[in-house]
């Protein structure tokens, strides 16, 4: 079974290496890192790791617009060219998504286009979160879910795992989010189009290096892009 990870960094140096050796323990698992043109030297560090391991790490150096929506554009675009994987995930780079959970994900595509990793499946399963933050996420959630109309416990979860054939039906060029509402117009149009959308639960961990990259920006794009969908469906 071949499992390609697509994941985006942004000053990720020091949670790259102890991603990908998590990653890595899953036979068939390779990694595509898409480094946003990080100033720390995360893509000199994604460089050296395909280096230490050939065909399992590739990277992809972006020059574009910058924003995790982009990111995700590009890096899921060369998944299905490349035409290899069975199953393509998404997942932070910042040691959020925890590897081990890996197998779950694919074990349920089996049965579903998408596999959302949740972590509001069994109640609140986050660690070392402020209570605010809960709060906003939880509000975030609900709010997608009342306008969209969507079921899934959690929209706006990062971690995923796609059908390749389910992903490639996806419009994928045309989503226009920048940042994290990205992971909800990609969840809307799986839903337009008919896909089987799962979850398995998962226990999500706050960052332990570096910065969040949640900025008052990324907040309103998420505010609006709910709308946006609903209308953008009935044009």
């Amino acid at each position: 079974m071949d499992v390609l990870i697509v994941t985006p960094t942004y000053n990720e140096r020091e949670n790259l290496p102890v991603l990908a050796a998590g990653i890595l323990k899953h036979e068939g698992a390779r990694i595509l890192v898409v480094d946003d043109g990080s100033p720390d030297g995360t893509g000199a560090i994604a460089d050296a790791l395909a280096a230490q391991h050939p065909g399992r790490i590739e990277v992809m150096h972006r020059t574009g617009p910058r924003g995790l929506g982009r990111s995700y554009v590009d890096g899921l675009q060369h998944a299905i060219r490349e035409g290899r994987a069975e199953f393509i995930c998404q997942m932070d780079s910042d040691l959020s998504h925890n590897p081990e959970y890996l197998p779950d994900l694919v074990a349920a595509a089996a049965a579903n286009d998408l596999v959302i990793g949740s972590r509001y499946l069994h109640g609140v399963s986050v660690v070392n979160w402020p209570l605010h933050r809960i709060f906003l996420s939880a509000f975030a959630n609900r709010y997608v879910r009342l306008i969209t109309s969507l079921s899934i416990s959690d929209c706006t979860s990062g971690y995923r795992c796609w059908r390749r054939e389910a992903l490639a039906r996806m419009p994928i060029a045309n989503m226009v989010s920048d940042g994290y509402s990205f992971l909800v117009e990609m969840l809307y149009e799986a839903k337009r189009r008919g896909l089987r959308i799962g979850e398995v639960p998962i226990i999500f961990i706050e960052r332990r290096q570096g910065q969040s990259k949640l900025s008052s920006n990324v907040l309103l794009e998420s505010l609006i892009m709910p709308w946006r969908l609903v209308f953008r469906s009935r044009s």
